[in-house]
């Protein structure tokens, strides 16, 4: 195991900078996701660590080695792509070994690493198949095995779930989490899937236009995100957000007004952005502070809930309630944000959370 180390690390294409000057460090043995739109910069910093991307300036390194001019193969690191890219022509169990050949591993040891992580993911029964007659899943764990196999230092996942439907994603979720609680290997995981990030991470990097926006553990950025960008980002459905100005210890848009919490200090701020997720969106009887009229513009019954979407003279405001709740579009409903639900944040272009340390 080997943590990973990001000293203003650089990476431009000409005059392009894609990821400016990255200070990160990556837990020895932690399972850490980079998590961001597309574009921010994620698997830039991902192939910065396997070494199919050059830092243009800046030191990485892998344990106590600096490895910027170490080539991919010596770098102890194992790679997982999106793509499988497993070989056609190999049955598993040689696709499997390939590396390990390479390497000219004795092939007693080969065969027993083989069958040890076959065992470990469930793919005894295929080992004599080619790619060709596996699922997708089934492929996608012969290509976390091939990795396994050569037990490297720190495991990268380039967005492996992408290419599996929603069903299989949940499947290998589960698998991904049960191997990294097995092996205990430093894992470096990269998705634009914020669900993902939030089941799988020990510890969640939020990026954005190659800069780290908050570093921390899921439920941290769920309940405390240190900004706008990261507030919208992680949580499904996203968190909504309201224009309001600050006025005699209140925030009030155009249909509202509640009380500021003590825990947000707001003394230098006009105007402010409140944020609250939907599921903390509650229904109520009658008009009272922190309360807006809401006209249902969709309804979504999901099952184990419904996702209502609200039209406000403030704001578009998604709100989920239990399934039992009666709502049909057009109806009206008055909706409350309880005062230790809501979020803070500047109004200008950083967004910071406006939460007291």
């Amino acid at each position: 195991m080997a943590k990973v180390v990001f000293k203003k690390v650089v990476k431009s294409y000409g005059e392009v900078t894609v990821v400016p000057e990255l200070d990160l460090e990556i837990e020895d043995g932690r399972f850490t996701v980079l998590v961001g739109p597309s574009g921010c910069g994620k698997s830039t910093t991902l192939r910065m660590i396997a070494g199919l991307e050059e830092v243009t300036s800046g030191d990485l390194l892998i344990g106590e080695r600096k490895v910027n001019n170490v080539l991919p193969r010596d770098r102890d690191i194992a790679m997982v792509f999106q793509s499988y890219a497993l070989y056609p022509h190999m049955t598993v169990r040689e696709n499997m070994a390939f590396g390990l050949k390479l390497r000219k591993i004795p092939q007693k040891e080969i065969a027993a690493r083989v069958d040890e992580v076959a065992t470990m993911l469930s793919l005894n029964e295929y080992l004599d198949r080619k790619p060709k007659a596996l699922s997708g899943g089934q492929r996608q764990r012969v290509a976390m095995g091939r990795a396994i196999v050569r037990r490297p230092s720190v495991f990268l996942f380039d967005e492996p779930l992408s290419n599996l439907d929603a069903k299989l994603r949940g499947e290998m979720r589960r698998e991904i989490a049960k191997l990294h609680q097995t092996i205990k290997t430093t894992i470096v995981y990269v998705t634009h899937d914020q669900v993902e990030a939030m089941t799988l991470a020990d510890n969640i990097v939020v990026m954005e236009k190659g800069i780290i926006r908050q570093k921390g553990q899921p439920l941290e950025l769920y309940h405390k995100p240190a900004n706008r960008f990261v507030a919208g980002f992680i949580g499904s459905p996203t968190m909504n957000f309201v224009d309001c100005k600050v006025e005699n210890g209140k925030l009030s848009s155009e249909s509202f007004s509640i009380k500021i919490p003590d825990n947000f200090n707001t003394e230098n701020h006009q105007k402010v952005t409140l944020g609250i997720r939907p599921e903390d969106v509650m229904h109520v009887e009658k008009k009272e502070d922190g309360v807006i009229e809401g006209t249902a513009e969709i309804v979504e019954p999901l099952g184990a809930e419904i996702l209502v979407t609200f039209n406000t003279d403030s704001a578009s405001i998604m709100a989920g309630f239990e399934p039992t709740f009666k709502i049909a579009v057009g109806d009206k409903v008055m909706l409350k944000f309880p005062p230790d639900k809501i979020h803070i944040f500047a109004a200008d272009s950083m967004g910071d959370s406006l939460r007291r340390a």
